[in-house]
């Protein structure tokens, strides 16, 4: 089963109880194969304009923390402005240093034209590209579907397909539904929700079905964990703290 929300996106949030607001913070603590200590990472949700429009404006960052660094240093960061009722992006930026592997972009959307202006600043390149309709970047994407998926009616096996535009090309991005499972976590048990990411096989990952994807079964769909087999060794990260949630958070209480 294949699912498709490009026929809901005209529909405002407000008529729909969001998952999110201004002020959610989350933080991750990242481990490597399974022992070592790796990094952090952030999520924050701020308040934001582009063109005079209120946006949200979600900052990611990730970095290395203790031996991991002396080898391998890691700091990212990525950013996107989108439209508080849509949940489409008018801006997107990646700015990452990943072991010398780096990229400085910002990516300017004009969703009525189906454009996307890349400014390409390490390289100092300008470039302009055709967009499918109400086109997602990789942030936007996590946030539209805690909006507008609606996983009471998921059975094992059903996928999503959402647009993306990444770097300089346009990608069907997808999510495959696995099941529930409850799960422990440092606050211990939570119901979840389980999701196989699609993501491009190549330099990071080690096969297209490399990532897994644990989120709360509750209003605010938390991303509890993700664990990605990589092209060397795996990668996990798991919730460590957060804040601003606009739903209860339910832990599962033992009898």
């Amino acid at each position: 089963m294949q699912l498709s929300f490009s026929q809901d996106i005209t529909t405002p949030i407000s008529s729909k109880e969001s998952s999110f607001g201004v002020g959610e913070w989350f933080k991750f603590k990242m481990s490597y194969s399974g022992f070592l200590k790796a990094g952090n990472a952030t999520l924050t949700v701020k308040d934001s304009k582009v063109n005079n429009k209120d946006v949200y404006h979600v900052v990611g960052k990730g970095w290395t923390t203790g031996m991991i660094k002396w080898f391998f240093k890691v700091k990212d960061r990525y950013e996107s402005y989108f439209d508080k009722q849509t949940i489409i992006p008018y801006r997107f930026i990646r700015n990452i240093d990943e072991g010398g592997h780096t990229k400085n972009l910002e990516i300017n959307f004009d969703q009525k034209a189906n454009k996307a202006y890349v400014n390409d600043k390490k390289h100092k390149t300008k470039s302009v590209y055709n967009t499918k309709p109400n086109i997602q970047d990789m942030v936007s994407t996590f946030y539209y579907l805690r909006n507008n998926l609606d996983t009471s009616n998921l059975k094992i096996g059903d996928e999503v397909m959402i647009d993306m535009f990444f770097d300089g090309e346009n990608y069907g991005f997808k999510l495959k539904y696995l099941g529930e499972e409850t799960i422990k976590t440092d606050f211990g048990k939570v119901k979840s929700l389980k999701f196989r990411p699609y993501v491009m096989a190549g330099r990071v990952f080690k096969e297209e079905e490399s990532l897994t994807l644990w989120v709360s079964k509750d209003k605010n769909k938390v991303p509890l964990r993700i664990k990605a087999d990589l092209a060397v060794g795996s990668l996990r990260a798991d919730l460590e703290a957060f804040k601003g949630l606009k739903h209860p958070f339910k832990i599962v209480v033992d009898n």
